[in-house]
């Protein structure tokens, strides 16, 4: 139960944040271009300026998804390190 509870905490939250970067890499390069980045379509746009619209609002099953994910984690990691482990002493 620890070891899933562990990848459970920690896998949603890397997940998360390396979509969130890619997306902030191509965001960057556009604005460095000169562009607007469309955050609906997810595309550089040189002529119209966009509405910024937070990662939260535009994917929230996945946030919200990743968070219940590692908070379910955060509690089998807890009742992992409580719970005896079951050593065999063959003495």
């Amino acid at each position: 139960m620890l070891r899933i509870g562990l990848l459970l905490l920690c896998i949603p939250a890397v997940a998360l944040m390396a979509g969130f970067m890619m997306e902030q890499s191509d965001i960057q390069a556009c604005l460095a271009s000169g562009g607007s980045w469309n955050y609906q379509e997810s595309l550089c746009d040189l002529e119209a300026k966009h509405p910024f619209i937070p990662f939260m609002v535009r994917y929230p099953i996945l946030v919200n998804g990743g968070m219940l994910l590692s908070v379910v984690g955060l509690f089998m990691t807890i009742i992992g390190l409580y719970k005896p482990s079951r050593v065999n002493r063959t003495e």
